[in-house]
């Protein structure tokens, strides 16, 4: 690697009020630790800047940009309860025990199920896997769905991405004759009443693990459990499962749940990405077909391409769709359930923009409050999440939506930095005014009857949200220009996602020199210097607005890096998110 453009200084730089609104702060590195970097890594200035600036250190940058399993893999056993798991789980085995999957219907739940199958399927034992319907039975386990799996033989049932707090659910299983196993990520601060539950959240684990995906916490389980086989490997002459061939449902499951891209998470991103360009599962390479989408793939292509797809089936239509295209093994079937979820994304889609657009309207009634909470009848319980997080980004504060029928909503809640949402919610249903609920600290769910509606948004008017620089802009760097060269150099710093955020750059006193509304609302511009730049859906908004009256104007513009092929050839375009008039 090598430097090709040189990072500006920015002591002198600041945005105080953007179009958007916004305040811009500019990370400092210490030049010494980003002199380190360069010495110690042969590293570029850009790329040992932002390493600098994120706290990673020359110790550290080996294992941050070239993570391995082989170093960052957690032995399984300091997981609480998972040599118990590991133990129940050989013994179905050997005795041949009929062995059910209870998954969630998200991309998480989904692959974490596939993943399960497709070990037990290498093993010539057939699986149940039960998805629950997400408008008939709601989220996660239910007393009806154990005994049903009972009912079916089933003695040993695992949950995935779910099962921490289903307590009425356990107790139900147990008084079937039925073992749970518990695999979730989801904060557990009671005892599951579970044979064994592994969940580094959960009260009394010291793994230190608690940043895992559910489909890292299950393809733990499935190290540990393959290693205990070995002897009944040995015994029937068979080859162990290779579980390298499930890390591109780990990578998918780790970027669409939103897990902390530290760790072992990046070592299971970098290797699951090379393990999905194969294409070698049949469903991925459909999914990959219907969305016309090529190599190489990036965890763009995991949260935008992959994941909305497998997601649409839970979120609008068979919730059993998405695991069952991640387990066929036929290509002609795979290719007509890539075609359903593609259909079923749009429909989606459509959904989504029209009580997106409905609840904007009534946003503005919440101005003053330090979080939204919009609640209307018959708003698709499928979409209420995505919602959240389009209101949560353009209002920069915590969102919660909910959509009722027949007297019960179901909702979702997105929250900004500084605001642990599923402790809220948590606390809702301690003090009875949400019937369920829970989540992480950006994201949760949650379910209400409507007399409770405005008991809820008492409860929440007197939550602390409290969060002065929600609507800053973090800005890593501030760049005179881009290349493929920089953009190239960059990349060694991802995956990006959540705690680890893909770096925003700016362009500082940069003459618009072309803009106009493209497509959906986009707004394109090419800045001085031949830098292309898009912001997208933000026509109607204050930035686009800001930006088409920028013609001829200085700016600063701030974005992310991406290349652009087109008709052989290839560009940089800065995707923006934010921009100022120059001088403010």
């Amino acid at each position: 690697m090598s430097t090709h453009l040189a990072v500006r200084e920015i002591a002198a730089f600041s945005v105080t009020r953007s179009f958007s609104g916004r305040r811009w702060v500019l990370a400092k590195s210490d030049e010494e630790a980003v002199r380190a970097l360069m010495r110690a890594h042969d590293m570029p200035l850009a790329l040992a800047q932002l390493l600098a600036s994120r706290g990673v250190g020359a110790d550290e940058a080996r294992d941050f940009l070239g993570p391995t399993l082989k170093r960052l893999l957690p032995e399984p056993s300091a997981f609480k309860d998972m040599d118990k798991a590991v133990a129940r789980a050989v013994r179905a085995v050997e005795q041949g025990e009929r062995i059910a999957i209870f998954g969630d219907y998200d991309v998480d739940g989904s692959c974490s199920a596939a993943l399960l199958h497709d070990f037990f399927r290498a093993l010539s034992i057939e699986t149940r896997i039960y998805i629950p319907d997400r408008m008939t039975e709601g989220y996660g386990p239910s007393a009806a769905a154990m005994r049903t799996l009972a009912d079916e033989g089933a003695r040993m049932v695992i949950t995935v991405d779910c099962g921490a707090a289903a307590t009425e659910a356990l107790i139900a299983a147990r008084d079937a004759g039925l073992d749970v196993i518990v695999l979730d990520h989801h904060r557990a601060d009671a005892p599951a009443p579970a044979f064994a539950q592994v969940n580094p959240n959960q009260h009394g684990d010291t793994s230190g693990q608690g940043h895992l995906s559910a489909a890292g916490v299950t393809f733990l389980f499935a190290v540990a459990l393959n290693r205990a086989l070995r002897r009944w490997y040995a015994a029937r002459g068979m080859a162990e499962p290779d579980l390298r061939e499930a890390l591109d449902l780990v990578a998918l499951a780790t970027v669409c749940d939103v897990v902390p891209l530290i760790s072992v998470n990046r070592a299971f991103v970098r290797a699951g990405l090379a393990q999905l360009m194969q294409l070698k599962r049949p469903g991925l390479a459909a999914l990959a077909e219907v969305a016309r989408t090529a190599q190489p793939f990036t965890a763009y292509h995991c949260g935008y391409i992959f994941g909305p797809r497998i997601n649409a089936g839970g979120r609008v239509g068979r919730c059993s769709l998405g695991v069952d295209l991640l387990t066929t093994r036929d290509a002609s079937t795979a290719r007509e359930f890539a075609a359903a979820l593609d259909v079923h994304n749009q429909e989606r889609q459509a959904i989504e923009k029209a009580i997106l657009d409905e609840a904007i309207a009534h946003a503005g009634a919440q101005d003053n409050a330090p979080f939204l909470f919009l609640a209307r009848e018959g708003w698709h319980p499928g979409v209420v999440g995505i919602v959240a997080g389009r209101l949560k980004d353009r209002f920069g504060k915590p969102a919660f939506v909910a959509g009722f029928e027949g007297g019960m909503g179901r909702g979702s809640a997105r929250s900004v930095a500084g605001v642990d949402i599923g402790a809220v919610v948590r606390a809702a249903k301690e003090a009875g005014v949400v019937e369920s609920g829970g989540g992480h600290a950006m994201a949760a769910g949650f379910s209400l009857m409507q007399s409770r509606r405005e008991a809820f948004h008492a409860f929440l008017a007197a939550q602390d949200f409290a969060v002065t620089d929600a609507l800053d802009l973090n800005v890593d760097a501030m760049i005179s220009g881009a290349s493929e060269a920089l953009v190239r150099d960059i990349a060694h710093a991802g995956p990006f996602g959540a705690g680890n955020p893909e770096p925003v750059f700016a362009v500082a006193d940069a003459r618009v020199a072309y803009a106009d509304v493209v497509g959906q609302d986009h707004v394109k511009l090419r800045l001085e210097g031949g830098l292309d730049a898009i912001a997208f859906r933000c026509a109607d908004q204050p930035l686009g607005k800001g930006l088409l009256a920028s013609r001829g104007k200085r700016i600063h513009a701030a974005g992310r890096l991406r290349t652009d092929a087109w008709n052989g050839r290839v560009r940089v375009q800065l995707h923006l998110d934010d921009a100022a008039a120059a001088g403010v």
